[in-house]
């Protein structure tokens, strides 16, 4: 029979009935045992036993934000994946990156996409950036159950904010907490295992008003400072051509940088730290 069928072959009234605009609560009624919070799960903690994603950093442009994360996975001590992306568009304005665990994180980033599309498509218009926000909110909180048993995702979000008054102040950056708080950085924020390093980096260098080139550099050597003090965050890999995945927000929409545009970013911060490698 197929899904969401009664037994006389009808659509179930789920599916026919005026829906909700999120498709968290529509998945909450109609198949809860999907979302990856509502999944049963073994006693104990299961933190060792899952790949976990690294060092995520964003960065406020005068064209909107920036958004990098490495290409490292780890579990325990060991390299799980090399090439990860965790870094990706929510929707046209808006970024998503993850830390924690791999799999979760990631499903977590494609049912936030698609609860940012269900709405635009069920309300024709788009959610503000705030709304967003507060979107991704309830969605790492619906994971906290998970969380406690070591299943742990934090998000980071950033964007334009097409409401801004002022477009050379319109991006903004969103941190969370494991239960789902909500928090809006200045300027310039990190997560993971290695954003100890990452922020500190950031701090001495941010200032209002980069360029959207510059904020790029400017992540990328973030996360280069973080890998040369954190060994589960992983650098620019010159042999194997794996670089940082970098997006950006702007009033045109996101981008991603392509592969020869990351090699050169992170082969000039390579070669600038060749003379200076603290920095």
């Amino acid at each position: 029979m197929p899904a969401g069928s009664e037994p006389s072959g009808r659509l179930s009234q789920l599916l026919t009935a005026p829906g909700t605009s999120s498709f968290t609560q529509f998945l909450t009624q109609a198949a809860p045992e999907l979302l990856p919070g509502r999944r049963p799960l073994p006693p104990g903690l299961s933190a060792d036993i899952a790949p976990h994603g690294t060092t995520i950093v964003a960065i406020t442009c005068a064209d909107g934000a920036v958004m990098a994360g490495d290409r490292r996975a780890t579990m325990g001590n060991m390299i799980a994946s090399r090439d990860i992306e965790k870094v990706h568009p929510a929707d046209e304005y808006s970024l998503i990156g993850m830390a924690g665990t791999a799999g979760v994180g990631i499903e977590l980033i494609r049912l936030f996409q698609v609860e940012l599309e269900h709405y635009e498509k069920i309300e024709g218009t788009m959610l503000s950036l705030d709304g967003k926000a507060n979107r991704l909110a309830s969605m790492v909180r619906n994971n906290l159950g998970a969380a406690m048993q070591g299943l742990v995702v934090v998000p980071l979000f950033a964007g334009f904010d097409l409401a801004a008054a002022d477009p050379g102040r319109a991006g903004r950056i969103f941190s969370f907490d494991v239960a789902g708080g909500l928090y809006e950085e200045t300027g310039y924020d990190a997560i993971g295992s290695g954003s100890l390093f990452a922020k500190s980096a950031l701090k001495k260098r941010f200032r209002t008003g980069l360029t959207a080139d510059e904020a790029v550099r400017l992540s990328v050597e973030a996360l280069y400072d973080a890998a040369d003090d954190d060994t589960a965050t992983g650098g620019p890999d010159l042999s194997r051509k794996i670089f940082p995945v970098v997006m950006l927000a702007t009033a045109e929409g996101t981008r991603r940088l392509s592969d020869d545009e990351a090699a050169a970013v992170g082969q000039a911060v390579i070669n600038d730290r060749m003379s200076n490698p603290g920095g």
